[in-house]
């Protein structure tokens, strides 16, 4: 069942403030078999903005929805010239010292798996193997009608020869990879269709209100439940798509251990919360291991 899609959450008087300390983060690590699941806020420091937070786009920009683009040749017409043109950016991101850390702690055999939020594949280039994505991947694009999956740097050649001289001036990128652009810049761009059967394509992402697809979700409850504990980066659990797995590991008696600047939707149920930068905090981490 689909549902309208949370986008804010408020934090109750009555949490506990983040911490500083470090150690229990480092404990965790040194016992091993440490699930890491992770949020928009790994990838800030690479240049792509969080959804929420102080600077937020949540704040300025509201994320296309899967109703929204299924139900409008409009609304993909937008969607399309503003991820095409944030895909220039989007796509030339590259990992920074979370995303290494992670990958160094998965070498090292601290992990039994990771569980991203994120669209941008950065664990991946970074190193890190085996990674789920939740949310799926801006890297590849999906019919619609026939299930054809092609790649979006195949898409984004079709989509300049379609449009070119496309190069409006952007007030921002988002999360997903979409520009900021008003409806007169975005007024004359053409949509190119599937290449096998002239269907409607789709990045191969989860869209706000679209479901994450069952086998995915099984699959990370089966991570939970092999994990010794949790370690979450850079999400502030709004969402119920990773909210559910720090609720199984905390219903399994397995600590949850949070490190994100914000107070997060899963705070109550953490062992702790480190409100550090993740940068520092996990280059941090990292010099403790040895790693």
């Amino acid at each position: 069942m689909r549902t309208r899609p949370t986008l804010h959450w408020t934090p109750p008087a009555d949490l506990p403030p983040g911490t500083t300390d470090l150690r229990p983060v480092v404990d965790a690590l040194s016992a091993g078999r440490v699930l890491v699941i992770t949020g928009a806020g790994i990838s800030t420091e690479s240049g792509i903005p969080a959804y929420r937070g102080a600077g937020g786009s949540l704040s300025r920009h509201t994320p296309m929805t899967y109703q929204d683009f299924t139900g409008s040749p409009q609304a993909r017409r937008r969607y399309w010239a503003r991820s095409h043109l944030g895909w220039r950016t989007f796509g030339r991101a590259r990992p920074n010292t979370g995303h290494r850390a992670v990958a160094a702690f998965a070498r090292h055999g601290l992990l039994s798996g990771v569980i991203t939020q994120n669209v941008d594949g950065l664990h991946q280039a970074a190193g890190s193997e085996d990674v789920v994505e939740l949310h799926g991947s801006l890297a590849r694009v999906r019919c619609l009608d026939c299930e054809a999956m092609t790649s979006r740097h195949d898409l984004a050649v079709r989509l300049e020869a379609a449009n070119a001289g496309f190069a409006p001036v952007a007030a921002g990128i988002n999360p997903d990879g979409d520009a900021d652009l008003t409806d007169e810049q975005v007024a004359g761009f053409r949509v190119v269709p599937c290449e096998d059967c002239g269907g409607v394509l789709k990045p191969d992402v989860v869209f706000f209100g679209e479901s994450v697809p069952v086998q995915r979700i099984e699959r990370c409850r089966r991570l939970v439940h092999e994990a010794e504990s949790l370690l979450v980066l850079g999400s502030s659990l709004t969402v119920m798509s990773g909210l559910r797995f720090v609720r199984q590991a905390a219903q399994a008696g397995k600590p949850v251990l949070i490190v994100n600047r914000d107070p997060t939707r899963g705070d109550a149920l953490a062992h702790t919360r480190v409100g550090l930068p993740l940068g520092t905090a996990l280059s941090t981490v990292a010099d403790r291991l040895g790693v």
